[in-house]
């Protein structure tokens, strides 16, 4: 146990009433987990705000409840804390109860629209192949060395990550690296913990359903890089046009990376294939099975960094030179019938667009490119008809179909994308909602050499509707049905 007082070291407090001196068994923010001698945080959400339970959990034994706002009436024997914002109050109490485990180690935060989960996902196999006990936080799985837990978010709340880095003290880890989302940075989730470095990607058409301008959401993808100390270093690809927006107030050791400007880490694609390709970094020759441009990007990035965190250069080539693709990122499968099936996480705009230039640039004009893509429920709808026209206009045949369209109607998100086809491309367009028949048909659409593309969904294994999860695997439904089709 310990004492609230502690607990709520770094705390923005307006009013408390009651004791500090006080011993917490834990802190909540669910109302459903509170236990007695618990410390509940009443969180303002997206659907429901916590402040509406503060009676139950304090029914359910709450030693103390911490809110914007305090009750009218108040509990005996409960303490409470009024403070300015308790996403903030959460994040700092959960980094204060678990001991403030990010600064035991060197964690490393990775923001930007597109390359997050490559990018940490392959900095963590990096320097597990170097020999170092690593962690991972990423939209795929969370891994605490060699343990794997599974996740639902890219950045999980501020009691998960916490109590992950915690565990990842206990075993020794050295190294974390962390997708960073902007949700996860305009809720405070991240607030408290302690940086070693930060890499922005790039920045691209995404979630304005939530922030609802592109600057806000830019601006929130910049304060990783505002609350850097100056110990850490800041890393970014000058090559996207917000890139020194990212190190405009950063306290941190500033370094740029690029393959079309000069910067302090610079690469350049010498040889393009389907198996892979041939990269110049810093004047060194390396041969990486990660494909296309985007890739060559995520590459230079893990390069700098490792070297930033103090790896040895030729070294990090050569690991760079072992790594294997991320699950649903360019994971392709080739049937006998020498039919290519891509299977993408591409579920922007930017995205669709680098993974079919990538295509695009590696065929040799004869094939056929057909690209199966959905955009999911209740997120930002403004990109659905430019994805739409992106498919249809780099593609030979687009097929329209479901992604996750949880509380939404598939068929009105389908017509929304449909709304982007430009007149000369409508007749390369089919709609079919259901997912698996949309894949079913790309297959027996394609003929030799042809290539389908399954965008949207990458690495998810379900598909989600009204809340619920059904098993959905986008690689595993096309190798079975290409299998099938050989036969």
């Amino acid at each position: 146990m310990k004492q609230l007082k502690d607990i709520l070291y770094g705390v923005r407090i307006t009013a408390v009433s009651g004791a500090t001196a006080c011993d917490i068994a834990s802190v909540c923010f669910d109302s459903r987990k509170v236990k007695p001698g618990d410390a509940f945080v009443a969180i303002k959400g997206t659907l429901t705000d916590g402040h509406q339970y503060i009676d139950t959990v304090v029914e359910a034994g709450a030693r103390a409840v911490i809110c914007e706002q305090l009750p009218k009436i108040l509990a005996e024997d409960v303490t409470y804390v009024e403070v300015e914002n308790s996403h903030q109050a959460l994040a700092l109490m959960a980094s204060n109860y678990y001991d403030t485990p990010s600064k035991n180690l060197k964690l490393v935060g990775v923001t930007g629209t597109n390359g997050k989960t490559t990018v940490s996902s392959l900095l963590y196999q990096l320097f597990k192949k170097a020999g170092y006990k690593v962690g991972l936080l990423s939209t795929i799985k969370i891994m605490v060395d060699d343990e794997e837990f599974g996740t639902r978010h890219t950045t999980p709340d501020a009691l998960v990550i916490n109590k992950y880095l915690s565990l990842m003290n206990k075993a020794g880890v050295e190294f974390c690296f962390m997708e960073v989302s902007s949700h996860g940075i305009h809720q405070k989730r991240t607030e408290g913990l302690v940086f070693a470095g930060a890499i922005f990607t790039n920045l691209s058409h995404d979630h304005l359903d939530y922030h609802k301008s592109f600057a806000e959401y830019r601006d929130t993808k910049k304060i990783l890089f505002d609350n850097l100390s100056k110990h850490a270093f800041a890393l970014t690809n000058i090559d996207d046009k917000n890139g020194l927006v990212m190190l405009q107030n950063t306290k941190a050791k500033k370094y740029t990376y690029a393959l079309k400007n000069y910067a302090d880490y610079r690469a350049q694609i010498l040889e393009n294939q389907f198996d892979g390709q041939l990269l110049k970094i810093d004047d060194n020759e390396l041969w990486s099975k990660l494909i296309g441009h985007f890739n060559a990007y995520n590459m230079l990035s893990i390069y700098a960094a490792a070297d930033l965190l103090g790896l040895e250069k030729f070294e990090i080539l050569r690991l760079l030179s072992e790594l294997e693709n991320v699950d649903g990122r360019f994971q392709y499968y080739v049937s006998k019938n020498r039919i290519t099936a891509i299977v993408d996480y591409a579920h922007t705009p930017d995205a669709l667009k680098n993974v079919l230039e990538t295509i695009n640039m590696l065929r040799t004009g004869n094939e056929n490119v057909i690209t199966v893509v959905g955009c999911g429920g209740d997120r930002d709808r403004t990109k659905r008809p430019v994805m739409g026209n992106i498919a249809s206009e780099m593609s030979n045949k687009a097929i329209f179909t479901s992604d996750n369209p949880r509380t939404e109607k598939p068929d009105a998100i389908i017509a929304e994308m449909e709304k982007g086809v430009e007149p000369q491309n409508v007749k390369k367009v089919l709609s079919i909602e259901n997912r698996e028949q949309a894949i079913k048909t790309a297959c027996q659409l394609a003929d030799v050499n042809d290539i389908i593309l399954i965008a949207g969904k990458g690495h998810e294994t379900y598909q989600e509707t009204n809340g619920e999860r059904i098993h959905f695997d986008d690689f595993e439904i096309v190798k079975e049905l290409l299998v099938t089709l050989e036969k």
